[in-house]
Order: C-alpha cells, then structure tokens, then sequence
C-alpha cells in the first residue's frame, strides 16, 4: 500500500504525521511525508527513514516574522498553499492509496481535491479538537474576523465560521479545482474535514463529546524519539543536589517580548529554590545571566527529557501537552493563542499542572503556577494520568489505513 502524507505548518504539525508515518512503514506500506522545506524538518524526517516531498514555502519564517499579514498577503499565501497541493502533492500522490492531511484550511481542502482527482481514499486528520464544529463549544476567531460578540448559540456560530471559511478560501479553491477539471465546492470547510475526519488526540486528555460530525478519534500520534541526550545536559540534570531542574520552552510560538519572558521564567524557577532548562526554540529564548543554575538547549529530546525535570512550563500546543502528559511531569501552560488555551484548560481540569493567566507572566505570576504545578499532589496526579494516557494512537490510525485500502474519500 501507498500512503502520502501531506502537512503544512511548525513542528506541531510536521511531528504527529512523522509518526504516523514511521508506524505506516513498519507495516509494510510505502510512504511519502509532503511538509514545509524547512532544514530542521528535513533533519529529522531522514533520521526517521521517512521520504520528504517539500511542498509550499519554508514555514519558519512566516510564522516567526514579527510584521502581521495583511488581508492581500493572506489570501495570497493561502492560494500559495492551494497550488502547493495541487502540484507537489499531486506529483507524490500518482499511484498512492490513500492520501491523509491536516494543517490550515487552504492545505486540506486542496488535498481533499487532489485525492478526488486521483481517485484516492482521504482523510482529514486534526490534532486538536478546536476547530471542528460542535455545538459544545465557540469556534475560534479567523484572523481579521473576530466572532459577534452578541451571538450566543454555538451552532450558529459555527454556520457563519463555514460562510466566511468559502468566503475566504472557496474562490481560489474553486479555481484551481476548474483547471483540473473538477466541479465547485459550496463549503470549503465541510469540504475539507469530510463527514468523518479523524482526531488524533488522546480520549484523556481531549475528550470529544459526540456530535452530528462522525470523528473517530484515534489517540495521539507521536514518533518515538530514540536520540541520547547530549552530554554536557546530562550532567547538568545529574548536579543540584538531587532536585530536579524545571523545563521552560515555547517550542515553535513566537513571543513579542522573548526577553522579558525568559528573564521572569529564570526569575520564577529561582524562587521556587529549583535549577532550569531552557529551550532556545522559535523565539529565541537566551539565558539572562552567566549564573550555572540555567542550561540552554536547543533542539533535544524532549520524551527523554521531561523524564527528567520537575516540571514543564510550556506554550500549549498539543505535541508538548501530550509529551509532559506522558513523561508524568505536571505543566505550567503559558498559552499564546490558537489552541493553546484549550489545552491549558485540559491541563487545570485534570490536576497536573497550572494554567497560567494571560500570555504574557511575569516572575510573580509563573511562580504562583509553579507552586502549583511542584506541589506534591500534582506530581501525583500527573504521574497518574501518565499511565491511563495512549500510546497506540499511529497503531490505530495505521491499521484504519490499511483495513480501507481502497476506498475514496
């Protein structure tokens, strides 16, 4: 069996697939990952022996540029997208099987139009459950066109959410599909996530209420990271008197004012009589001063890593959130946007971790969160929820794969 694999977006969206991938090769199928050109991604998709077909334009800098889009510059960036799919993916996904993606709008609606060309089976696959429509909750905001603010019915809600998704997307989706020779969408979004898309989220820490949407839900996909950690960190854990350090990293979000976080994060991790580790990541975190309590890294293991901190102060995004999950380390969510504050809502409503109030902490406010997130009743708890937590949710998504072997989307 032939399976493409299509992503677009930072590590949050590029890892999930990689492991969907990796599990899909050891069963014996023949896979190809369409994903951003980023080196880092390059990187790592070749130490997992997984074939990357670059599609789109390289997406650090877009996501780490400190200058908005205009409303021109996103339309042109989501058509950009849009012909991504129907060149490249289209060139990888000749003869394939099955074609699975997930990211922005714009990326799984062309996909979904190049396996109808081809006659392949798709599925849409979301790693966080905040954008598929459901009467239980608000959609989120699409940028440049916040939700009326006196509308209280969810449903209705996610009516207009499907309205301005065509709006915005549907012209140039519309185009491209007439120059392959295929016949308009009405709704790009309904288009997109089909009736039944997948969750790939773990049904502990994201539990989906059923809806009128048939979502299967598969459990969190994750490649399993098998890289030693370096050895100057190593030692570093193995100093500080028997207490653990604590983790802080935003992985790949932006911040506006990386300095000011770093500085109270140390400042936070210092009061709480504790050692930390810092990630470098997207924005650029640095240490604030020559002391040798703080270790800076950058990109490393972190399945191995969080074995070993006290905690994790983090961003939110459902990658590190199921990781710490897993590792049973409690969290400290700082979340910056997107879904991020859903997770750390999950994050305070299971008792492993502390939600932090706003995106932007101060030394007093992250403290306040790690008394929380060290207390001993967290690491309890979380060490708890780490052992009800999934670890087959590649396993169940590969054997849909293979068990629907051909059938259209």
């Amino acid at each position: 069996m032939r399976v493409v694999l299509s992503t677009y977006g930072s590590r949050g969206a590029v890892e999930p697939m990689a492991g969907l991938a990796v599990r899909l090769r050891r069963l014996g199928a023949e896979v190809r990952m369409c994903a951003p050109p980023d080196e880092e991604f390059a990187v790592r998709l070749a130490a997992l022996g997984v074939e990357l077909v670059p599609a789109g334009s390289p997406v650090r800098p877009l996501v780490t540029s400190v200058t908005p889009g205009s409303a021109e510059g996103l339309a042109r960036r989501a058509a950009d997208l849009m012909a991504a799919q129907f060149a490249a993916v289209a060139g990888a996904a000749e003869g394939a099987d099955a074609l699975v993606a997930t990211g922005p709008l714009p990326v799984t609606a062309g996909a979904r139009s190049v396996a109808e060309k081809l006659g392949l089976r798709y599925v849409h696959a979301s790693h966080q459950p905040v954008s598929l429509p459901s009467p239980h909750r608000r959609p989120p905001a699409r940028r440049g066109s916040p939700l009326p603010s006196d509308t209280t019915d969810n449903q209705a809600l996610w009516d207009q959410d499907a309205a301005l998704a065509h709006t915005m997307f549907g012209g140039p989706l519309n185009t491209l599909r007439a120059a392959a020779g295929l016949p308009p969408v009405d709704s790009v979004r309904d288009y997109a996530f089909t009736a039944h898309p997948w969750l790939a989220t773990d049904p502990l820490l994201s539990p989906w209420r059923p809806t009128g949407l048939g979502v299967v839900q598969t459990g969190a996909w994750y490649a399993p990271d098998e890289r030693p950690l370096p050895a100057e960190l190593l030692e570093f854990l193995d100093d500080g008197d028997g207490l653990p350090p604590v983790y802080v990293g935003f992985g790949s979000t932006p911040l506006s004012a990386p300095g000011e976080v770093a500085r109270a994060a140390v400042e936070a991790v210092r009061a709480r009589g504790r050692r930390a580790v810092v990630s470098r990541g997207w924005a650029e975190l640095a240490l604030t001063d020559g002391r040798d309590d703080c270790f800076l890294v950058d990109e490393v293991n972190h399945q191995a890593l969080f074995r070993r901190v006290a905690a994790v102060v983090h961003h939110g995004s459902a990658g590190t959130t199921t990781t710490a999950a897993l590792a049973g380390v409690p969290q400290v969510v700082v979340a910056q946007g997107a879904d991020q504050p859903y997770w750390a809502g999950r994050v305070a409503d299971l008792g492993i971790g502390a939600a932090h109030g706003g995106p932007a902490p101060d030394a007093e406010s992250l403290s306040a969160a790690l008394r929380t997130a060290l207390a001993p009743a967290t690491r309890a708890r979380a060490a708890e929820v780490a052992g009800a937590v999934r670890t087959d949710g590649t396993a169940v998504a590969a054997r849909l794969l293979l068990d629907g072997a051909g059938r259209t989307a």
